[in-house]
């Protein structure tokens, strides 16, 4: 299995959104409220940043069947 640009799909494009929302999150907390070692916003930051990268390569990996081809 490879990855390839030809399979870019909904999903991808969806777990690349919830990837960047983490960041812009994570950066727009910080400069509003000046905090930026916080526990409670790590951890939002985390399962949006994990999410989408993890979407985004899992979605890369999946391979068109038979069924999906037609």
């Amino acid at each position: 299995m490879e990855v390839s640009m030809k399979n870019i799909n909904a999903y991808t494009i969806f777990a690349l959104i919830v990837l960047i929302a983490g960041l812009l999150f994570y950066i727009s907390w910080g400069l509003r409220y000046g905090v930026w070692a916080d526990i409670g916003i790590y951890s939002i930051t985390i399962v949006l940043v994990l999410g989408g990268l993890l979407g985004a390569i899992l979605s890369l990996f999946i391979e068109k069947t038979e069924e999906s081809e037609e």
